[in-house]
């Protein structure tokens, strides 16, 4: 939680300029809104910096996509409440991560303006990016529906960010193997190999090699070392143990 107090103690070269700390300062009140723009000169690549903009950017994307086909479900609601509760967000934080939600929602918010600014904070930072589509596609799903309009979005989003149209498809096909496995509350082998991102003819090597690299992806050290805000090691956490059960179901089927 150190991000949120240097936040909140207006340490300004932690504080962010621009749509993202436009975000924040109405998510936190307008007395921070002066010290949220006048930091805008700070360099990219800051650790507390980069838990505050992945905080923002997250919640109202989420917010974003939730509207994108024209209303916001009781299922979209409650996967964005899901991650709020996996984070443990204290009841200002919890507040805050509610209204950048509904700043998401509004007609006139700035995606572009948003994906730019959270790319060039985050500061190549693949894996780091790769877990935030990876919320936004979990969001889209949440209602168990994929709307084309929430495709397509997810799709401008991910090419925003510097991912291929074939890894999008790979990410939306990990993510429907999460959200059977989640509703089912078993790994089925068909889903084991989807949150792998694997085909049953691959070969034991290759299925080993994807593994390997989820975890790696995933690992929550790691991404908390990146810039993921310490309050969403839970979410993956359970990310890990989800991709470990799966390789498990498939060796010892093929066992």
């Amino acid at each position: 939680m150190a991000w949120w107090g240097t936040l909140l103690g207006g340490t300004l070269g932690y504080m962010l300029g621009g749509p993202l700390g436009a975000m924040l300062g109405v998510a936190l009140g307008g007395n921070f809104d002066r010290g949220l723009s006048i930091s805008d000169s700070t360099g990219t690549g800051d650790q507390e910096r980069v838990q505050a903009a992945f905080f923002s950017a997250t919640f109202s994307i989420m917010g974003h996509i939730a509207k994108a086909d024209g209303k916001v479900t009781p299922d979209e609601v409650a996967s964005a409440r899901n991650i709020m509760n996996q984070m443990q967000l204290n009841s200002d934080q919890l507040e805050a991560a509610k209204k950048l939600f509904n700043e998401g929602k509004k007609l006139d918010f700035p995606l572009d303006a948003i994906l730019f600014q959270f790319k060039k904070e985050c500061h190549r930072r693949r894996n780091l990016i790769q877990m935030f589509l990876e919320i936004q596609i979990a969001m889209a799903m949440a209602d168990g529906q994929l709307h084309t309009k929430e495709k397509q979005l997810i799709y401008h989003i991910g090419q925003q960010l510097g991912f291929a149209h074939a890894q999008i498809d790979q990410l939306f096909r990990i993510a429907t193997g999460s959200a059977h496995t989640r509703q089912n509350k078993t790994h089925s082998l068909s889903d084991a190999y989807d949150i792998l991102g694997v085909k049953a003819t691959d070969t034991d090597a290759d299925i080993k090699k994807s593994y390997r690299r989820l975890m790696s992806q995933h690992h929550p050290d790691k991404l908390v070392a990146k810039g993921l805000p310490e309050e969403m090691v839970k979410v993956a956490t359970e990310k890990t143990q989800e991709i470990h059960k799966a390789y498990d179901l498939i060796k010892s089927n093929r066992n």
